[in-house]
């Protein structure tokens, strides 16, 4: 059951129209912005409309659509003849809708007005997508971001309007979160750039990203060729996680394919073989695994791992140019917050965060197992042919 923590009770406070909500990870800031925006649509005198928007659907899928559901379940006030799935509106007794819909639709950005508007993690929407989807709305404006750095709110919203309320949240405001994930967010404070932005929720431009430039796509085009996947191990505590990888006009395109917890080797077996066929590069530190998965028929080969291995791969993976599908949401997580640890003194070291890199490991094993066969290959003076083919 959802709790009523004091991040719920500070926005309720808020009464301005626009409503900046600021805060580190697992503050319980989405989830709170939801369950005012459910508790206003079932008191309502009369019908509104609120809108739940993101940056791509896949999104707002796995993100707030998935907690306004459980919200609304776990209370038990979810009715399944309410929701109507093909335009993802759900119709309150009162008359009330709250519907959803990502910040890539012109179509709905510029559609009709609303009462109420809530960006997730707007700091990932247009500042013209936010402009037009603020000038639609007649009451209040919610907005929701990690403070990773700046953008327009800061420029062009909150410098600029006297309408704004705006709070800062952190993890400790949030007491239904579970002692586990407390720990896991403490054991980071010796970072100081990511203690900054995701502990204390304060604006900091996070340094030391080890992927950069990467683009997101909506979807693999039909030309591009599928060169295997890459595949990390998980089970109760982490999830196993599987990425597809593809070559296409001279970079790769990386393409979630899983991202689950508790999955068992013959239930990836099960899920991998209604896949297209590709060779599975898997992380070497689960050999009974991977042999596993090969009784069940599946191909698959073991990461090559050693010393300075890592920090190898993450290189080749650097020089690469690098396209991620929309669809992807926890491999755009990680490659967002992906950082360079640092010491004591806040200088960053060749050791990259261990913990939340489940996704970027799967890629990074199979583009590795593409990438350095070629970067070993040393032309000689007998070489012979087009040494261009040996980096297509």
């Amino acid at each position: 059951m959802f709790v009523l923590t004091s991040s719920t009770k500070k926005l309720a406070k808020m009464t301005k129209r626009i409503r900046g909500v600021c805060g580190g990870t697992s503050a319980g800031k989405t989830i709170s912005i939801l369950q005012i925006l459910i508790s206003k649509a079932q008191k309502d005198k009369r019908p509104t409309l609120t809108s739940v928007v993101s940056e791509s659907f896949p999104h707002l899928k796995k993100g707030a659509m998935r907690d306004f559901k459980n919200i609304m379940q776990e209370h038990g006030y979810w009715k399944e003849s309410a929701w109507n799935a093909t335009d993802s509106i759900y119709t309150f007794e009162t008359g009330s809708k709250i519907e959803f819909f990502s910040a890539d639709q012109p179509s709905k950005v510029r559609g009709p007005r609303r009462d109420r508007l809530f960006i997730n993690e707007c700091n990932n929407v247009a500042y013209e997508a936010y402009d037009q989807l603020e000038v639609r709305t007649n009451l209040e404006v919610w907005l929701d971001w990690n403070p990773t750095y700046e953008f327009w709110f800061y420029t062009e919203v909150l410098e600029k309007r006297d309408d704004v309320d705006f709070i800062t949240l952190t993890y400790k405001d949030n007491e239904g979160l579970p002692e586990s994930i407390v720990q896991t967010i403490e054991a980071r404070k010796g970072n100081k750039q990511w203690w900054k932005v995701y502990g204390e929720g304060k604006l900091g431009e996070v340094e030391g990203k080890i992927y950069k430039g990467w683009r997101i796509i909506d979807e693999v085009p039909h030309e591009a060729r599928l060169e295997g996947y890459g595949l990390d191990f998980g089970y109760s505590n982490d999830p196993t996680a599987i990425v597809g990888v593809y070559y296409y006009n001279g970079g790769y395109i990386l393409d979630e394919v899983l991202y689950r917890k508790g999955m068992s080797n013959q239930q990836i077996a099960t899920f991998m073989n209604n896949q297209i066929f590709g060779i599975i590069v898997a992380d070497s530190a689960e050999p009974k695994s991977i042999d596993e998965l090969r009784l069940y028929g599946l191909s698959v080969a073991s990461a090559k791992k050693g010393p300075g291995s890592i920090l190898q791969s993450i290189n080749y993976v650097q020089e690469q140019s690098i396209s991620v599908t929309k669809s992807s949401i926890n491999l755009i997580k990680e490659y967002r917050s992906y950082l360079w640890q640092t010491d004591k003194d806040g200088n960053i070291i060749n050791v990259p965060e261990g913990g939340f890199d489940h996704a970027l490991d799967a890629a990074r094993y199979k583009l590795s197992s593409i990438l350095k066969p070629k970067y070993e290959q040393v032309p000689t003076d007998q070489t012979s042919g087009d040494l261009a083919q040996l980096w297509s």
